[in-house]
């Protein structure tokens, strides 16, 4: 886990009076009537479900609660009356016509053909629908890494080009068709189809925005700083008004091998000798900054992408700031503005907000192919009253000028981390996906955990991260004052994570419902239903602090419970395999089918598996070898998911 952040910007401890300082728990905080109360132009805008029966649903959640195992189980779960099915695998064909490798179980398929094929370790995802259909649509989903235990035969004992060459085509992007061929559960992956296509950590991208061209950005290879081979790590997504995904670059640093003594700004950003963890490096130059330094500085991106063009160039837009982007969820002003929220899963780092300078125009991604190279990059700050700031990151406003290190606006972009710094943002418990709530606006990020808050020489407790060695983590939400472009907001923690029956008080958390922790994947449905995934980490799971809890899970809960009754009713609607995360949940339009991604079963501690005995710890789906996959998820009446 990166962390980087040595800066001297004050925590919310040092800055505010502590005879004001508010701890605020789910919705009875002092702030909670500010953050729920109707605000002026709040609502417009909002989308809401146009099918009368979804409407007519509300929030309301109706499935069974499903138990979590007392022992670590390699099963699937879902509740009572709903049918899962596993619909693309890594290593399953994604489609592309007349080329269509099959999967071998020993690992055997060589770099060409893993190209052609899923990916490792799915994670963010959305599905497109064809012409608005239900039955029919593009699914879009990341693979963030590899364990090289699994993708390879003899794992990493044989290291060479080829082995390099398979686990870059094994990172980044799938586009596969699906289809509904039958009722019920009867989804599958259309092959072939002209939409079919893998994006890999190989594949041509354009750098665009204002840090395009920068000096920063020029290598050898590319003396232009507009061309970048590849996108990796990928790990959230967003998605547009005019329909193109957003795929976000997160833990890039440890793809690149530093310097014995790296400078101040690859200090920054983690990177060290002895840092490349993937071994890159060693057959791919570009990935050692000892050789090529500014390669670093061109990862860390949210790239857009056109499902519908397979010809189409991945773009990587400079405007929305260089971060471990974990998501970017999207909204609108009543104007028509994008506005895109940004979390950094690494310890003490930011959230982030992008205000399009102009309104979305019709004509899908043709119209609106600049419009996310224009606008204003903001970084938060969270008062301890319950209130909050977005601060600008403009170049020459305040202290983001040359004088502090920053000679363009290119540069503020490339070094958004010190940036920020300068600013005084607060530092966050590892702030991972956000999520908009399409019926009031209000916006949530999961702060999945952060043990070295409050250790020795590492920033204490705040009012937005309450808790010392915060093992469990937590949710906040914050309703923006007005329309979503604005420069204040009012938030509250919405709930604490934790198990009520753990020794420690600051891992009992305030859950009402169903316990977990290590929140990480976030979203609210069309209908306002929100939909949590975990992510413990398998040195943690069904020990300590998560001694009930040895498995991963997905949660949903109507959010709008919470003041009335005392906080949300979280319910578990799934458990995942042994040692998998639970993630990408996404639903077609009628609201009648999940898609969940299933990532790294078996994962063990090290995060590489023993390639002697790669099903030690899982064989889940099929037996042999553990393989991400997304999963379809369907009620056996045919009814709206999680009514």
């Amino acid at each position: 886990m990166e962390d980087s952040n040595r800066s001297a910007n004050p925590s919310l401890h040092q800055v505010s009076d502590p005879a004001r300082r508010v701890l605020l728990r789910g919705a009875a905080g002092a702030s909670a009537a500010a953050l729920l109360a109707p605000a002026a132009g709040a609502l417009g805008g909002c989308a809401t479900p146009t099918d009368p029966a979804i409407a007519s649903l509300g929030r309301r959640i109706g499935f069974a609660s499903v138990p979590m195992p007392a022992s670590a189980t390699d099963t699937l779960t879902v509740p009572p009356g709903y049918t899962a099915s596993v619909l693309y695998r890594w290593g399953d064909p994604v489609g592309v016509p007349g080329a269509m490798p099959a999967f071998a179980p020993d690992a055997s398929n060589s770099a060409a053909e893993q190209a052609l094929q899923a990916g490792m370790h799915h994670d963010g995802m959305h599905y497109f629908a064809i012409e608005g259909s239900s039955r029919r649509g593009l699914l879009a989903l990341n693979h963030e890494y590899t364990d090289d235990g699994l993708l390879h035969p003899q794992g990493m004992a044989i290291w060479g080009p080829e082995q390099v060459a398979k686990s870059i085509a094994a990172h980044g992007v799938s586009i596969a068709e699906v289809e509904r061929k039958a009722p019920g559960n009867g989804w599958q992956l259309a092959r072939a189809s002209r939409y079919a296509r893998r994006i890999t950590a190989a594949t041509p991208c354009t750098i665009a925005g204002p840090a395009a061209g920068h000096p920063l950005l020029r290598t050898n290879a590319d003396p232009g700083g507009t061309r970048v081979l590849g996108t990796l790590n990928n790990c959230a997504h967003g998605v547009t008004p005019w329909g193109t995904y957003l795929s976000c670059e997160e833990n890039f640093v440890f793809y690149f091998e530093g310097p014995v003594r790296p400078d101040t700004h690859q200090r920054r950003w983690g990177l060290q000798a002895g840092g490349g963890f993937f071994r890159w490096h060693e057959h791919e130059k570009r990935f050692d900054a000892r050789l090529e330094p500014n390669e670093f500085n061109r990862f860390g991106w949210v790239v857009e992408i056109d499902p519908f063009d397979p010809q189409s160039t991945p773009i990587k837009r400079t405007a929305l700031g260089r971060a471990a982007h974990e998501g970017a969820a999207t909204g609108q002003t009543d104007d028509g503005r994008v506005v895109v929220y940004m979390g950094e899963d690494a310890r003490f780092e930011y959230i982030y907000k992008f205000v399009s300078r102009d309104a979305v125009r019709r004509g899908g991604f043709k119209a609106n192919r600049e419009l996310l190279n224009h606008g204003t990059l903001y970084v938060a700050k969270f008062e301890a009253d319950g209130s909050g700031r977005w601060l600008p990151l403009v170049h020459g406003q305040g202290p983001l000028t040359a004088a502090h290190g920053f000679a363009d606006q290119g540069e503020v972009l490339v070094k958004t981390r010190q940036a920020s710094d300068l600013l005084g943002a607060t530092k966050m418990d590892r702030a991972e996906w956000t999520a908009i709530d399409p019926i009031n606006k209000e916006i949530y990020v999961t702060l999945t955990n952060n043990s070295q808050r409050g250790a020795s020489g590492q920033p204490a407790v705040d009012a937005a991260n309450p808790r010392a060695y915060n093992t469990m983590g937590h949710i906040l939400r914050w309703r923006e004052d007005g329309d979503l472009d604005a420069t204040r907001f009012a938030w509250t923690h919405f709930v604490l994570a934790g198990d009520p029956a753990n020794a420690r008080p600051g891992a009992r958390g305030n859950i009402r419902g169903d316990i977990f922790g290590s929140p990480d994947g976030l979203w609210v449905d069309p209908r306002g239903v929100l939909w949590i995934g975990t992510d413990v980490s398998p040195t943690a799971l069904g020990k300590g602090d998560y001694a009930r809890l040895p498995n991963n899970q997905m949660l949903a809960c109507d959010p709008s419970t919470a003041a009335a009754e005392g906080g949300p009713d979280i319910r578990r609607f799934l458990v995942g395999p042994a040692g998998s995360e639970v993630t990408g949940s996404v639903m077609t339009p009628d609201l009648r089918t999940l898609f969940v991604n299933i990532q790294h079963p078996g994962e063990s501690p090290s995060e590489r598996a023993d390639p002697a005995n790669p099903s030690r710890i899982s064989n889940w789906p099929d037996g042999g070898r553990p393989r991400s996959a997304t999963v379809v998820i369907t009620k056996d009446d045919g009814g709206v998911i999680g009514s």
